[in-house]
């Protein structure tokens, strides 16, 4: 199985920042799409960013210019910086990853972090 696990979270003022991470593990062969998604409440869950294994990025129209995704592919992991934080980004943040594992090497699979909370303040 494949686990994500996101940290870096939390409560911030208005236009200051915060970097999320995500680390993904276990029986991984490889690793295409990486991407974080957000859900406030009583909202669909979003697109935030994506970054494809080759590097290339996507991102929601309302983050451009403010968050950055990256990732490393040597640790499996994904990173997004967010800067010029607005209350509007407020939502549950979740790592999303395409992987593709020992025990199907073949087919990918779409995994999911737990969520990891960003409220910020106005």
């Amino acid at each position: 199985q494949v686990q994500l696990v996101e940290s870096g979270g939390g409560l911030v003022q208005a236009g200051g920042s915060l970097r999320l991470s995500c680390a993904a593990s276990g029986r991984i062969f490889s690793i295409n799409d990486m991407g974080w998604y957000r859900q406030a409440p009583g909202k669909q869950r979003e697109l935030v960013a994506l970054i494809a294994r080759g590097g290339a990025t996507n991102y929601a129209d309302s983050v451009k210019g403010r968050f950055t995704i990256s990732r490393d592919g040597a640790k499996n992991t994904v990173a997004l910086q967010m800067n010029s934080l607005k209350p509007e980004d407020t939502a549950v943040y979740y790592c999303n990853a395409m992987v593709r594992t020992y025990d199907s090497m073949t087919r990918q699979r779409e995994y999911w972090g737990q969520g990891t909370q960003v409220t910020v303040s106005s």
